[in-house]
């Protein structure tokens, strides 16, 4: 089974997330990010499920629509560590900080 570790910066993309879905009156938003948390445990089981991306980046798509997500990770296999460098939601452009 993969550990997984949050980078830091995650906090300030989960305070984005909520804001975003409190300014639009979202009334299920604290359950909707800790959804998107739970999410992410699969890849203790699967962590090359993610899309390719770049080099060794892969994304998680969490959800669809509205309620959709994409969590962007790496996997280190000689020490089975999922590394998530960021989330973001499906409908953004991109990620909100620059990233390797």
């Amino acid at each position: 089974m993969a550990r997984i570790e949050l980078a830091p910066e995650l906090t300030d993309d989960f305070d984005r997330i909520l804001d975003h879905l409190l300014g639009h009156e979202a009334a299920d938003a604290a359950s909707r990010v800790r959804d998107v948390i739970r999410a992410i445990d699969v890849l203790e089981q699967n962590p090359l499920i993610g899309r390719p991306v770049k080099a060794d980046l892969r994304e998680l798509v969490i959800g669809h629509g509205a309620r959709g997500y994409v969590a962007l990770y790496y996997y280190v296999e000689e020490v089975d560590t999922v590394f998530v460098l960021a989330i973001r939601g499906q409908k953004e452009s991109g990620y909100e900080r620059e990233l390797p």
